[in-house]
């Protein structure tokens, strides 16, 4: 009874979370899969933990930090008066969401990759510092 008890809190409580998949085309495909070799083991401090299902375009570090590669050119991108950032040599494209967390999007890369920080992580900086060197290495630099 323990067993099944245990299972259940895992996946109810500490178990991976769902993202979905994005659907780039199979260059961008590619990218992704380099980047997916190249991601730290850690960010934020927290140790890498993927959603579900498995797949190169996406991987999760605790519950709070979610990146998915391929997704298209996120709308802010269109605005003139889009938020924006660069961490060590990676440009980002920012926006708030309703429910408090941030979405940040690489700019000015062959791919585009999603970064969605939740809780403490959603005004934190560090797991856009500790990802800036695989993508830098795997995602190269263009429109």
């Amino acid at each position: 009874m323990c067993g099944l008890l245990c299972l259940s809190w895992t996946a109810a409580c500490g178990g991976s979370q769902t993202v979905a998949l994005p659907t780039p085309d199979a260059r961008v495909a590619g990218y992704c899969a380099a980047l997916d070799a190249e991601l730290p083991g850690k960010v934020g401090g927290m140790a890498r933990q993927d959603p579900k299902p498995v797949s190169d375009l996406t991987a999760g570090w605790g519950q709070s930090i979610t990146l998915r590669c391929g997704v298209p050119q996120p709308a802010e991108d269109a605005s003139s008066d889009a938020d924006g950032l660069e961490m060590d040599g990676v440009s980002w494209s920012f926006a708030r969401m309703p429910d408090g967390s941030a979405r940040v999007t690489t700019t000015l890369r062959k791919a585009y990759v999603e970064v969605i920080l939740k809780g403490k992580y959603a005004y934190a900086s560090s797991p856009l510092f500790d990802l800036a060197p695989a993508i830098r290495s795997a995602v190269p630099a263009g429109i």
